[in-house]
């Protein structure tokens, strides 16, 4: 089993432990200090911070993004700790760069949102047009995000998702809520009406340190999705296609593709994979979101839900609060041996293996 000290109990402890592995392996720092306050009794900035390992004029490139749903960056940030301690062996011509807690608000707030409310991996469009429309979910937005949090109103909750699903389906459910919705500021999944800290910060570590290069490799590491510690590599190439096939070489079976029906994710819009691709030109790139599963989708979702209800109506320090947080961080963080082993073990392979494949 992988050293699961690599894990972190909160945000702070693991933006410290991404810097000390980054400069014990000769990594060039740099932060980007969040404008959004940090919890109660988090001292300092809350801050995405960047290592980059290889020449600056490489013509391949290793990115790997950690926190873009803040919460679900416990397993990302370990990933990328363990990656660096075990000293990788960089291809000629090749630069990785790592970037830890994209959205340093939701890991140190434990929420899957950023500062905004607003869902970072769906906020990568063009705001200047129209955004997309969701009016399925508008219509059930009042019952997904009730005003009270009590006995009726969880009911009223159960009852409509269960006749929904009874008529359309589960996964139909998911594809209508997590889909993306630029209309209700205060709900689920909503994508913003203009880039977000996160997204800008993002695009701006993408000039300094991936544009210009004429290969591009991305991973984006996620959880909440899929079996119970399973990893999954969510192709945002179709399966036909030479990034599809490229895939399918570097990394098996675990390759799916929301598109063609194969993935545990509904297709999605105004993703963080969107700003690599303008970044690159016309470089190629092979991109991945990889998912590692933790708790059924219900479950993930109602602690989402509970979550969003908290920062709209309820009262972070009570009771109900406290609950609500550590719920949320167990649906996307299991804080157990077995699963941290298998997330660390395969998500570290995963990434020797995306080195190998890009440098031959």
């Amino acid at each position: 089993m992988p050293d699961l000290s690599a894990f972190s109990p909160d945000y702070r402890t693991a933006r410290d432990k991404f810097r000390e592995a980054a400069r014990a392996a000769g990594a060039a720092l740099e932060d980007f200090v969040c404008p959004a306050a940090a919890p109660p009794g988090h001292d300092g900035d809350l801050t995405a911070d960047v290592a980059v390992l290889g020449p600056g004029d490489a013509g391949r490139v290793f990115l790997v993004n950690a926190g873009t749903h803040g919460v679900e960056a416990f397993a990302g940030s370990a990933i990328e700790i363990g990656f660096l301690a075990s000293r990788p062996a960089l291809p000629d011509d090749t630069r990785l760069v790592l970037v830890h807690a994209i959205n340093p608000h939701g890991f140190a707030w434990l929420r899957r949102v950023t500062e905004d409310n607003v869902d970072l991996n769906r906020n990568f469009l063009d705001h200047g047009g129209p955004h997309p429309a969701n009016e399925a979910y508008g219509k059930v937005h009042k019952v997904l995000c009730p005003e009270r949090w009590d006995e009726p109103a969880l009911a009223e909750m159960g009852w409509t998702i269960d006749a929904y699903v009874e008529k359309h389906g589960a996964f139909a459910l998911q594809a209508v809520v997590t889909r993306g919705q630029y209309d209700h500021a205060d709900g689920l999944f909503y994508g913003g009406r203009r880039p977000t800290w996160s997204n800008a910060t993002f695009r701006a570590i993408l000039d300094a340190h991936v544009a210009g290069a004429r290969r591009i490799a991305f991973i984006d590491l996620h959880t909440g999705l899929g079996g119970y510690g399973d990893a999954e590599m969510i192709g945002g190439a179709g399966p036909s296609t030479p990034g599809g096939r490229r895939m399918r070489d570097w990394y098996g079976n675990i390759v799916t593709s929301p598109a063609a029906g194969t993935s545990s994710s509904a297709p999605l819009v105004g993703v963080i994979a969107r700003a690599v691709r303008e970044a690159a030109g016309g470089a190629e790139v092979i991109s991945g979101t990889l998912e590692f599963g933790t708790y059924p989708v219900r479950e993930v979702l109602h602690a989402l839900q509970a979550d969003n209800w908290l920062h709209v109506h309820g009262d972070v320090d009570s009771p109900l609060g406290r609950e609500i947080k550590a719920d949320i961080r167990k649906r996307l963080f299991p804080d157990e041996d077995g699963w941290k082993g298998r997330v660390l073990d395969q998500g570290l392979r995963i990434l020797d293996r995306t080195l190998e494949g890009l440098g031959a």
